[in-house]
């Protein structure tokens, strides 16, 4: 079946999906509707967060329910508050058309009293969370006694919640029960024993594998060391300024701390986790939907019950200790055919880490250089001039103040007005990355923060730049894709891959970068003419490392920019985008200027020898 419509529903029901735009359903849907439409059975749905599971067990339920009868027949259990809102609000959306249908959800966190009166209208369907409905039992405000379904929707969460006691007391006060729906995102041990005692014989039904991977997301990674955790942090989110995103911590003590430390320096955030009453959680979603809010601080607990399509960054302030977590994490962003970024903070150690979770989602992550002060700047700078570029002034504005602008600004000339502008925008953005330190693990001297840079390369390798970056489309599997086809040369030769919004740097064994840098640069991407430059000449100026003393950003010549290197001293260095900024605005400083040389005849080039591999060893895949 492929569509909603296809699906043997009551009428009503078949109205609401299509009155909801549903046409299309999701792989779990495809595979349990039908069955339990058919003939309803004991089922194990196992999917990830988001893939579709309220409608998937919401529509065959209230397929069955019989709006004559006034008791409740059926109950759906979920781990938190807000999941149970979210059920509820979509089953009052697909029997919007069943006249005479009612569900109600109860859950902690708000006054108790005020669910008893719902429940006496006497619902068909009642969603709740464990710990609320035990409250009702126990005062003998629900019964149970006639519930022929029961939904345990993700059931392994409630586990880890610690509520197996009170789901098998539940379960036990539901005597009449004919069928059990277990919905869950993993099938642990825990889990099957729930089935063994409480259902009958059972069909599996799985979209996991399926559904690890989501090709949109770019998985990446920063290693720093422990105690630049926070800072590194800071670092993403600066390097990010249109960021709509979550922040995921493990603990709610670490989720309160870190978003009061954000808190107090102007980042506009708000933590959300469990000791958090339901009104304040509340006001927090309603606040991060309407976008006030460019990230919340979230435990994996609170984050259940978040269903945001626009997520662009999940960002890991540390990995969780069950590698699973980590696809329910990043399957937050990347939703609804967009594209999104999974960022994880790890320390060395932790590297080991990276590699189980890739082997569970199936795809490769990115080691990726923590931004320095000048990557910031630079970004928040085309940030903003992308804003300049496409806002679109109200009629009336020009109107009411134009003359008023023209007067004050009549002696300014159109450039100065610009760099005033820009200054205003960036200032404080310069001065606090005036002397920003390499947070990248495993350089310079221990504890000082001092280094050679984030774009420098190990001995035997080689740094390179690339005119192309996020503007072109690329991210850092395309652009790695991008080399490999366009050189021949194997991807485990090309690392620490770092896409900017203009440009790029990669680093290749030192041996093939000139074979490389000429085989590029005679390259188009798209209509777009590509060149490749050793990236400590792209930075403008013959130095390494930051400038000490008075170079700061401000260290190039000869139209170098302001904030596009990394060293003070260079006269003849190139904009490392491009682009002068203080030194002349309008300026444009070709980085060749930065003493980039061909050799005519590159001593590392391509020599077929019929098997159509490289003389030096294999560093290139045989051309079919």
């Amino acid at each position: 079946m492929s569509l909603f419509t296809d699906f043997p529903m009551r009428e009503e029901l078949t109205r609401a999906v299509t009155d909801m735009g549903f046409e299309t359903p999701t792989p779990i849907q495809q595979k349990v509707i039908p069955i339990l439409l058919s003939q309803p059975s004991d089922i194990i749905g196992l999917a990830q967060t988001g893939t579709g599971k309220t409608a998937a067990f919401g529509l065959p339920l209230l397929h069955y329910i019989d709006t004559s009868v006034k008791h409740v027949q059926a109950l759906v259990l979920s781990p938190t508050r807000e999941l149970c809102m979210q059920i509820q609000n979509e089953f009052a959306k697909y029997g919007q058309h069943i006249n005479g249908f009612q569900s109600v959800a109860v859950y902690g966190g708000v006054p108790i009293m005020g669910q008893i009166r719902e429940i006496k209208s006497k619902p068909q369907v009642i969603v709740a969370t464990p710990g609320r409905l035990m409250d009702l039992l126990e005062r003998k405000a629900l019964n149970l006694d006639e519930v022929k379904f029961v939904v345990l929707d993700e059931a392994d969460e409630m586990l880890n919640m610690g509520f197996r006691e009170d789901i098998d007391v539940i379960l036990k006060t539901t005597p009449s029960r004919e069928h059990t729906w277990l919905f869950s995102a993993t099938m642990s041990n825990e889990v099957r024993g729930i089935a063994k005692r409480f259902m009958k014989e059972w069909q599996e039904l799985s979209v996991t594998v399926a559904n690890t991977t989501n090709e949109n997301i770019d998985h990446q990674y920063y290693v720093t060391n422990h105690h630049n955790r926070f800072e590194t942090l800071q670092r993403l989110l600066d390097f990010a300024p249109g960021i709509y995103g979550i922040i995921f911590t493990r603990t709610k003590n670490d989720c309160q701390e870190i978003a009061e430390k954000l808190m107090k320096q102007g980042y506009h955030v708000s933590p959300l986790h469990g000791d958090m009453d339901q009104k304040m959680r509340s006001k927090v979603m309603d606040r991060f939907k309407s976008k006030q809010l460019q990230a919340i601080v979230a435990t994996d607990v609170a984050a259940r019950g978040i269903d945001v399509n626009d997520i662009t960054h999940v960002i890991n302030y540390e990995l969780p200790d069950d590698p699973e977590v980590y696809t329910h994490r990043s399957g937050r962003t990347a939703r609804a055919g967009k594209s999104g970024i999974c960022m994880s903070i790890v320390t060395p150690r932790e590297i080991s880490n990276i590699r189980n979770i890739e082997r569970i989602v199936k795809q490769k992550f990115n080691k990726t250089d923590i931004p320095d002060g000048g990557d910031v700047v630079r970004k928040k700078l085309f940030f903003f001039l992308d804003q300049i570029a496409t806002i679109e002034p109200k009629a009336d504005f020009a109107e009411t103040y134009q003359t008023i602008i023209h007067e004050r600004f009549d002696e300014i000339g159109k450039d100065e007005l610009i760099r005033r502008l820009i200054w205003l925008q960036l200032k404080d953005t310069m001065e606090n990355y005036s002397e920003s330190n390499d947070l990248n693990a495993g350089f310079g001297a221990a504890g000082t923060g001092a280094s050679r840079g984030p774009a420098s390369a190990g001995a035997g390798w080689k740094r390179l730049f690339i005119n192309l970056g996020e503007k072109d489309g690329l991210n850092t599997d395309r652009l790695l894709d991008f080399i490999h086809e366009s050189t021949d040369v194997e991807k485990n030769m090309i690392e620490r891959i770092t896409v900017r919004d203009m440009s790029s740097f990669f680093n290749v064994r030192a041996d093939a970068a000139d074979f490389i840098q000429t085989s590029l640069s005679s390259k188009k991407y798209k209509t777009r003419k590509v060149r490749v430059e050793d990236a400590e000449q792209s930075r403008g100026g013959g130095g390494g490392g930051r400038p000490s003393g008075g170079g700061g950003y401000r260290g190039g010549n000869n139209g170098s920019s302001s904030y596009g290197g990394r060293s003070g001293g260079g006269r003849s260095g190139g904009s490392s985008e491009g682009r002068g900024f203080s030194g002349g605005w309008r300026s444009n400083s070709d980085r060749e200027q930065g003493g980039r040389r061909f050799s005519e005849k590159p001593e590392f080039k391509r020599k077929s020898d019929g098997g159509g591999t490289s003389e030096r060893g294999g560093y290139f895949k045989p051309k079919r």
